[in-house]
């Protein structure tokens, strides 16, 4: 089967694209294919916009399915009116675009993975949070609401859709854990804010298998909390982290400090959500690192 991945070159599509060259032939949809660099064996890289349907055609015409990844990082520059745009419709409008290239297509995919995020749960306090939760508040559940609901027409075409609301990927190549690690390097680690706010994780040998496991399982259809089982406060997130870098973590970060430094983005470090991937779970996926502290052991000292 071929699987297109959009936002392929991206942390999480490299490791997945890894992932399925083996049994798939993989292509990663980018905007300048020259420029995706060494990519794993198996896998090969094709132009397209990120906001029309426009290339995909020859990549529709046989038993195919589509991952869609793409979306401007939200962990990189000051929210700006400018980078809230980027963010919303880097993710709606090329939504849409695989939407329309659904529509246009000789051979309709098996499955649309469509990418999405706990963030769409808002800032939720101590609540246990399944798939069944509502929708919360704020600019990233909004975005959320609006990305998920980009591709939604899928289904009515006869495409089994499967959303995947991703937690914090912990991942040695990039994304969160290197930033994290850093101050607690230097010891200069600590919780942000009063700690208290939920951390919901998971160590990226199980996102992809998690992906995999979605794309796959043909019954797999609706939303699933690509999280781990157990989740975290930001408190206990600190603890960890110090305690498998043998470095202290008594500089807290005060609410003030970030909100000074970060603007609008330091409510979504100060917010959290109890997510619990209950749907994933059920379903048969067994986490290959459901522990924070063995994932983190993983992940800085690698055997």
């Amino acid at each position: 089967m071929r699987i297109l991945i959009t936002g392929g070159t991206g942390l999480i599509g490299r490791s997945l694209a890894r992932e399925l060259a083996a049994a798939h032939e993989v292509v990663l949809l980018t905007r300048d294919p020259e420029r995706a660099g060494p990519l794993p064996a198996g896998v090969r890289a094709a132009r397209w916009d990120g906001r029309t349907a426009a290339g995909w055609g020859s990549l529709l015409d046989t038993e195919n399915a589509i991952v869609h990844l793409a979306g401007d990082s939200v962990a990189q520059g000051r929210w700006t009116a400018e980078k809230k745009r980027r963010i919303r419709d880097s993710r709606v409008l090329s939504g849409e675009a695989v939407l329309a290239a659904i529509r246009a297509a000789v051979v309709r995919p098996r499955v649309l993975l469509q990418s999405s995020a706990v963030g769409l749960y808002g800032d939720r306090g101590d609540a246990v949070i399944t798939e069944e939760a509502s929708a919360g508040a704020g600019f990233l559940a909004d975005v959320c609401r609006e990305w998920e609901a980009s591709t939604a027409e899928a289904e009515s075409l006869g495409v089994r859709r499967v959303l995947a609301r991703t937690g914090i990927v912990l991942a040695r190549e990039g994304g969160a854990l290197p930033v994290m690690s850093r101050p607690f390097r230097l010891g200069l680690g600590g919780p942000l804010g009063d700690g208290r706010q939920w951390f919901p994780w998971i160590h990226m040998e199980d996102e992809v298998g998690a992906l995999r496991f979605l794309l796959e399982r043909e019954e797999a259809r609706g939303a699933f909390n690509l999280a781990a089982p157990h989740p975290v406060t930001n408190r206990e997130l600190t603890r960890t982290l110090a305690r498998v870098l043998r470095r202290p973590a008594f500089l807290p970060a005060p609410a003030f400090a970030l909100r000074l430094a970060l603007g609008e983005f330091a409510d979504s470090l100060l917010g959290g959500q109890r997510v619990i991937p209950a749907r994933l779970l059920a379903a048969g996926y067994a986490f290959r690192r459901p522990d924070l502290e063995s994932a983190l052991r993983d992940l800085l000292h690698p055997a």
